[in-house]
């Protein structure tokens, strides 16, 4: 008779993991619970969070009867997740802490915890995500080491593991798992891939698990700790008190895109996101971050959410992170791919068709119609599908390419007649565009 498969199911005091362990415990598996902590400061009340969640994960192994673990990763989430935050803010870019600790905590530490020293024989979270295996084809993969680079196992990239999306688009996942390698994939279950999180809720009141159901909600999954302060998102209290436990204050200026009038002042314009709404003193009506000036601190801003100045027509980003770990074939042979894309959890997939194209063997450019002010969003993090559920890979925008191209004739409240001294911005290969060409592309002039 063959043993029960043993999985080991990442445990962090919530609802959505606890279930989890839960469905592998019915599935008939033998299951052990891992807590990971992944910081050990106090909060503003002087309460370790971290130490709450323990107590918690560590009740649900007991209603469960499962075995109990906890790690720490303090070291490992400074070094590789919450230095990078801090080297992103000071460059200018909003980091996405969760994307990072996916791939170097969870799918990495965690992942290589579990099946060397649990021997597990498969790994599981309670993210809302799926991939294109079935649970005994999970089982049946072999944790080999294997060299990163050009030597890699042919077969096994023809025959890539897929990221798919949960079936519940709204809670949906798989941004924050974009990075995740081909390794982790192969050995991983993801039980609440085919759930609501309404049902997920209705379980948990259903077995005894009223102490995590109670829990409030967190935006992200690694809000744990010291992540939990940034989840407000960027330009928040939290998250600025936070960075400035860190950072060194840099006061700057808010400047009117339009007229270079100084609207108000900020104490750092790394706190700022490109897209996001400053919120300047004094002010009424909306105004909205256009571009960042490092160099002297000032942030730009334009008035109303129809602003041309919010409005991009490209995208190059950095480095590509491929699923599969090679792009797409259709993308190497036509070097031009359509595909859905995101750079923000929980927004909106497909509303336009996006081209991808290969800019040297590590970059993608992706085209399209970025409006509004949320897509001039400079998270360091964007994530593109082809048409279906899967996710094909995803990459951080590269700083100072986003070639600031505006559709004249699409845009609602065009800029015909700027005003004297409106800032005029220059596309990414610095060559002034014509205001009599295909768009107004402002920048405030050097002084």
């Amino acid at each position: 008779m063959q043993a029960a498969r043993h999985v080991v199911c990442a445990l962090s005091g919530g609802v959505d993991s606890a279930v989890a362990a839960l469905l592998l415990r019915r599935r008939g598996y033998q299951v052990t619970g891992v807590f990971m902590k992944n910081w050990d400061l106090l909060d503003e009340s002087g309460v370790c969070t971290a130490d709450k969640d323990c107590e918690d994960a560590y009740r649900v192994c007991q209603i469960l009867d499962i075995p109990f673990h906890q790690v720490s990763y303090v070291k490992e989430y400074w070094n590789d997740v919450f230095s990078d935050f801090l080297n992103e803010y000071e460059k200018g870019r909003t980091p996405n802490p969760d994307i990072v600790c996916n791939k170097h905590i969870k799918f990495s530490c965690f992942f290589n915890y579990a099946v060397n020293n649990l021997g597990a024989d498969a790994v599981a979270t309670g993210h809302y995500a799926r991939t294109s295996l079935e649970d005994e084809e999970v089982f049946q993969q072999k944790h080999i080491k294997r060299p990163e680079g050009l030597f890699r196992n042919r077969f096994e990239i023809r025959n890539a593991v897929k990221l798919l999306q949960a079936a519940d688009s709204f809670k949906d996942q798989t941004f924050f798992l974009s990075q995740v390698s081909q390794d982790a994939l192969r050995r991983t279950l993801f039980p609440l891939g085919g759930l609501t999180k309404d049902f997920v809720k209705k379980i948990a009141a259903e077995n005894r698990l009223h102490h995590v159901l109670k829990k409030k909600e967190v935006s992200v999954l690694c809000c744990k700790g010291v992540e939990s302060r940034f989840c407000a998102g960027p330009g928040s209290i939290s998250n600025e008190a936070l960075v400035f436990q860190y950072l060194q204050p840099r006061p700057g200026k808010f400047i009117s895109i339009e007229d270079s009038e100084v609207l108000g002042t900020h104490k750092g314009w790394f706190l700022y996101t490109l897209g996001q709404r400053a919120k300047i003193g004094g002010l009424r009506e909306p105004w909205y971050v256009v571009e960042k000036d490092g160099t002297k601190g000032d942030v730009l801003v334009a008035p109303r959410t129809d602003h041309p100045a919010l409005y991009r027509d490209l995208l190059r980003t950095g480095r590509v992170h491929w699923i599969a770990e090679e792009p797409p074939a259709a993308l190497v042979r036509d070097k031009m791919m359509e595909c859905h894309f995101r750079f923000r959890h929980q927004m909106a997939l497909g509303a336009r068709g996006l081209g991808l194209s290969t800019l040297g063997k590590a970059r993608a450019l992706l085209q399209g119609s970025f409006s509004s002010p949320s897509a001039l969003c400079a998270d360091p993090q964007s994530r593109w599908h082809r048409v279906g559920d899967g996710c094909e890979g995803c990459a951080g925008s590269h700083p100072g390419t986003v070639c600031r191209v505006l559709q004249r004739g699409r845009v609602p409240g065009q800029w015909e007649n700027p005003a004297p001294g409106a800032v005029r911005l220059h596309t990414a290969e610095g060559q002034e565009q014509s205001r009599s060409g295909h768009g107004g592309l402002w920048r405030r002039p050097q002084r």
